[in-house]
């Protein structure tokens, strides 16, 4: 065994303009730093070069920053680490380790339960645990964070060992003991079976590292066992089984899968919680990659086998393990693709930012801007009730004018929070940055707050025109700026060119695209005659295309009206039109015979389909209204504070006083939440306003807002200035004024 070289054995400090002559690696120990001399001496005595020098930083974030200042040049990282330097410094990975085994440069995180267990990854509250230790990458980091990030698990004021011990019933999480975490992750621990060591994140614990986890489960300590993709295989098959395990198989033993469903665990490649990344080296975004890998390639070409008088990849001879590399590396491979977001993938990536919750940046409050006289009021009583509730952070309550106002005070970070509907969700991501932090989810079922927008047409064979053949034909609106009647259909037909405006005046563009219409309007000063031809008014034949119930074609049961009476080809409505009127749910004459199967949609991908196949064949879902917070600001922490909350405040009849998702008590309705909410959820992957809102409701603002007009270029004044906002976009995709008129906002 080689003697063990003392800590200043070959550092060097050189200025960074010689990087290309020099790389200087970064080490975080005195067993590293050896290792590293003895590395740079064998590089250099075979003529390898950039000469390698190296530094001990003494930790991982002391190398990413000092890689940052450029006072070292490489350093090999885990996965957490990586993320953090990616993010914090952008430094990027240029080589990474692979394994082996047909894995590459990954391994895979896995939850396994036994056969005849009725868990799933979607019902794991309540349950009791195996973790190979407390931070270790697949027995806490990815599933702890795997359950935060998709909002399982709600996580408050950074708190992440309190969520977890109240989340699960009891666990064993080697490691996790004393005042810092809560009793319950050691409640299952065994130590060492005879009283001593329980819950030490050492082999004196049974329960400890990879197999001890998968015991843990075996002897039904646990229910769920967080471990690596080829445990239970390798401890059931391996060469010399323990005792425990020699009477199991394969078969006993199951894999949670995350999208609820389960598989064998030798199916772990498409059934596990997340791949998770080989250890990677990185720079700064200034120097090459490629030079590094040509030194490491060449270096493990001659510095890999047991003849070698210096091993790359073995850390025996310096009385530790994983030194530079892991030992377990087989081989050194370049990068091509060279972003930390890339080199983690989406799985590992989720899992890692669900656990980035630091609490030093947490804000005492939470600045929620509010609306009206009655919104301030709920604010208030929600402020006072959170914080009986000890809820933290605590939530102050902030005035605006308007719902841009708010966006533009967020994104100068004086206010933090605001719930928007998909509208302004819109414009609070595209103009101002901001990202969806918590949605509201509603009952199912409910077509009022969320619901598909679809072109209804009837059923005839000899005419089974498509979205191609629209032109022309006879339209049927819910009224002017609403939603599904207007501004989705004619922000897609806009989109894709269908409709093409001269002068962008949208109204004349539309009046020539169909040939007569009925698109009930407020105002109707120069409005183009054919868009209210087929308009018929009250009983009376009076009021003809107002925007109002006397308008018997106006609203989503107006527009079907239209369609169902022969008037028009083809409706703009919601989804649930058609049920609502046909197969004897309407009694009134017009629609007491009518039959759900006389009709069908038009889909956008220019086919036809029944109207039981809207979530298939629609033009854009209205989305949930969402939270929007800055980028900077922890959506993690916004959604654990408002789960925390719903779960004393969410039930109108809670006995508690406050009640989240009600108005009545301040004569109000949809005040900070929709009344019609039942519960706050996370937003998942959708962690920007564009996969928030979805692929064609997007494209139907974005077919609104592309035609860049300007009052001077001779566009239709109402459709470029509104009594809600002054910005084009607000005006385009339609803001509905309360109680006034029904401009959808």
């Amino acid at each position: 065994m080689k003697h063990f070289r003392p800590a200043c054995a070959l550092i060097f400090y050189f200025p960074p303009g010689l990087t290309l002559s020099l790389l200087r690696w970064c080490t975080i120990s005195d067993q590293e730093l050896a290792k590293c001399s003895d590395m740079s001496r064998a590089f250099a005595g075979a003529q390898l070069r950039p000469l390698l020098g190296c530094v001990n930083g003494g930790s991982t974030s002391t190398c990413t920053s000092m890689i940052n200042a450029s006072l070292a040049d490489a350093a090999t990282l885990d996965g957490g680490t990586l993320y953090q330097a990616g993010k914090e410094y952008n430094l990027k990975p240029v080589v990474g380790e692979a394994y082996g085994q047909d894995l590459g440069t990954s391994y895979y995180a896995v939850a396994v339960v036994r056969t005849n267990s009725t868990l799933t990854i979607n019902s794991l509250r309540g349950a009791r645990t195996c973790h190979t230790g407390i931070n270790r990458t697949v027995g806490w980091n990815v599933p702890v964070g795997f359950l935060i990030d998709s909002g399982q698990i709600a996580l408050m004021g950074c708190q992440v060992p309190k969520a977890v011990g109240e989340y699960f019933n009891a666990s064993c999480v080697p490691g996790a003991s004393g005042d810092r975490y809560p009793p319950s992750l050691c409640e299952i621990c065994k130590g060492d079976g005879a009283g001593q060591w329980e819950c030490e994140a050492s082999p004196r614990e049974v329960y400890y590292d990879y197999a001890g986890a998968f015991r843990c489960l075996v002897e039904k300590a646990g229910e769920i066992a967080f471990v690596k993709h080829n445990t239970v295989t390798d401890t059931i098959q391996g060469p010399a089984p323990p005792l425990w395990a020699q009477k199991l198989q394969p078969g006993d033993f199951q894999l949670l899968c995350r999208d609820g469903t389960r598989a064998e665990v030798t199916e772990w490649r498409r059934c596990h919680l997340a791949r998770v990344p080989a250890h990677a080296v990185v720079t700064r975004q200034d120097t090459a990659g490629s030079l590094i890998f040509q030194l490491l390639d060449q270096g493990q070409q001659k510095f890999n086998d047991e003849s070698s008088s210096f091993r790359m990849f073995d850390s025996v001879a310096y009385g530790g393990k994983n030194l530079l590399f892991k030992d377990s590396t087989t081989q050194l491979v370049p990068i091509e693709e060279q972003t930390y977001q890339t080199w983690l993938g989406t799985e590992y990536l989720h899992a890692v930012q669900g656990l980035d919750c630091d609490p030093t940046r947490l804000p005492k409050s939470l600045r929620w801007c509010v609306l009206s006289t009655e919104e301030i009021w709920k604010c208030n009583k929600m402020a006072l009730a959170f914080k009986e509730r000890n809820l933290k952070p605590e939530i102050q309550c902030v005035s605006a004018a308007s719902p841009e106002q708010c966006m533009e005070q967020i994104q100068k970070r004086d206010i933090d929070a605001v719930a928007l509907a998909g509208e302004y969700i819109y414009m609070a991501g595209k103009k101002y940055g901001l990202v969806p932090a918590a949605g509201e989810r509603y009952a199912d079922g409910d077509t009022n707050d969320t619901y598909y927008a679809v072109a209804v047409v009837r059923r005839n064979v000899s005419n089974a025109f498509t979205i191609h053949e629209l032109e022309g034909k006879k339209s049927c609106h819910t009224g002017l700026g609403r939603m599904a009647g207007w501004n989705i259909p004619v922000g897609i037909l806009l989109r894709r060119g269908f409709i093409q405006p001269q002068s962008c005046n949208i109204l004349q563009a539309v009046s020539a695209f169909f040939s007569a219409s009925c698109v009930p309007a407020a105002e109707r000063d120069n409005y183009p005659a054919s868009l209210c031809e087929l308009c018929i008014g009250d009983n009376n034949g009076d009021n003809k295309c107002h925007a109002s119930n006397q308008e018997r074609y106006y609203g989503y049961t107006g527009a079907f009206r239209c369609l169902a009476e022969h008037r028009g080809d083809v409706a703009f409505v919601k989804h649930s039109s058609v049920f609502e009127n046909t197969d004897g749910n309407n009694s009134d004459s017009w629609a007491s015979q009518l039959r759900s199967m006389d009709f069908q949609l038009l889909c956008p991908n220019g086919a036809r389909a029944e109207v039981r196949q809207f979530s298939e064949c629609h033009w854009g879902q209205v989305p949930a209204r969402a939270v929007m917070v800055h980028p900077d600001t922890n959506a993690v922490a916004v959604y654990g504070l408002l789960r925390k909350a719903q779960d004393f405040f969410g039930d109108d009849n809670n006995g508690h006083g406050f009640k989240m998702f009600s108005s009545t008590d301040f004569q109000g309705q949809d005040l900070i939440f929709r009344d019609s909410t039942i519960e706050i959820v996370p937003v998942g992957e959708k962690i920007t306003y564009m996969s928030w809102l979805e692929q064609q409701f997007l494209e139907s603002l974005e077919g609104l807002e592309s035609l860049q007009c300007s009052a001077a270029g001779g566009c239709d004044s109402r459709l470029l200035s509104s009594p809600c906002s002054n910005s084009k976009v607000g005006l385009l995709v339609g803001i509905r004024r309360s109680g006034a008129s029904e401009l959808d906002c």
